[in-house]
């Protein structure tokens, strides 16, 4: 009763109180009746209305579809894996989509120099990031109808996600200093990048991502005994294992694809949920992973965006250093993480 009272009403409030906090702060200031007066009616100043609703707001909601996807793809590794350093690209997702994009901007030198005034944020970025993961997924997916256990796919999606990063190391070593800037920007993360159009794309891709969880339910659940176990209870692990991964495939690659790769939340959160509400029951954590999520991401889009300045620090920063200290109080506090398991 308690589970459902924070997770159906307080968490919910929560994420309310941050959003209006979010879209509240930045280098314009709006004064916070007008800001309220925006929701209901256009008839506030033009230049506050364009700036909350085609630009804090698209950001704000990308944090929030951010959040939830990272957090259930952590969530989800860890139970597959059994590892609680397991995260949503540990499978090399990311890595994949990192290559895709490397490719794109240190070909500027062979394309010509005007892909440099139009290349970050536009489609192109997304279609390379998508081919890249799609690329790794589909070796993945070969791999896990191959190996019998889930311990086997963790290494190889790991041995994949290093045989990656060299490459895209390669290529930044035989690039121009302007060619590595681009991609550095890149890797940074971005939730402000997007219009609403690209927002509706990422949120069916978020959704259909998050409705596979929750048909996965029953499965992770038994996957906490171990996969020996979940067979014993009827489980098909093959199967269950192909959909786990194709539903982290498809939560981590899009928001890859859109924002660049957002760290730590992923291996945070499900750390954060499971302190919270003392509970391996999936019922219980992939909901709560999903709102706890969505707020830490609109809370440390708020921190990025230093209130009272005019500058913004890349947001992968501020979900590592936030992210790391409340983590380790979590476990220190826990003592044995492993019994989570």
């Amino acid at each position: 009763m308690k589970n459902r009272f924070i997770i159906g009403v307080l968490l919910p409030i929560a994420i309310l109180v941050l959003l209006i906090l979010n879209i509240s702060i930045g280098s314009v200031s709006i004064p916070f009746s007008s800001l309220l007066e925006s929701f209901f009616t256009d008839d506030i100043k033009t230049s506050w209305y364009t700036i909350i609703w085609q630009f804090r707001m698209p950001k704000a909601i990308t944090a929030i579809l951010v959040g939830a996807g990272l957090s259930v793809c952590g969530l989800q590794m860890q139970t597959l894996f059994r590892n609680p350093l397991a995260g949503p690209f540990v499978l090399g997702i990311s890595s994949g989509a990192s290559l895709g994009v490397a490719l794109l901007i240190l070909s500027g030198s062979i394309i010509g120099g005007f892909i440099y005034h139009w290349i970050i944020g536009s489609w192109v970025v997304v279609i390379a990031s998508s081919l890249g993961s799609f690329s790794v997924l589909m070796v993945v997916m070969v791999m896990s109808i191959r190996v019998k256990d889930s311990m086997s796919l963790l290494i190889i999606g790991l041995m994949f996600g290093s045989a990656t990063g060299a490459l895209v190391g390669v290529l930044q070593y035989f690039s121009s200093a302007q060619e590595i800037q681009l991609f550095m920007i890149w890797t940074f993360g971005n939730l402000g990048g997007l219009n609403w159009g690209e927002i509706t794309i990422m949120f069916f891709l978020i959704s259909l991502g998050l409705g596979m969880n929750f048909i996965l339910i029953k499965p992770l659940n038994a996957l906490l005994l171990g996969e020996n176990y979940a067979r014993s209870m009827g489980v098909n692990m093959k199967i269950n294992r192909m959909l786990i991964i194709c539903s982290t495939s498809l939560l981590a690659g899009s928001i890859t694809a859109f924002c660049g790769p957002i760290a730590f939340v992923g291996l945070a959160v499900p750390h954060v949920v499971r302190g919270i509400f003392q509970s391996a029951d999936h019922r219980v954590l992939i909901p709560a992973s999903i709102l706890v999520g969505s707020g830490i991401m609109l809370f440390c889009d708020t921190v990025a965006q230093l209130p009272g300045s005019e500058y913004t620090l890349p947001i992968n920063a501020i979900t590592s250093l936030l992210g790391a200290p409340f983590v380790i109080w979590i476990i220190l506090k826990k003592r044995n993480i492993a019994k989570s398991f």
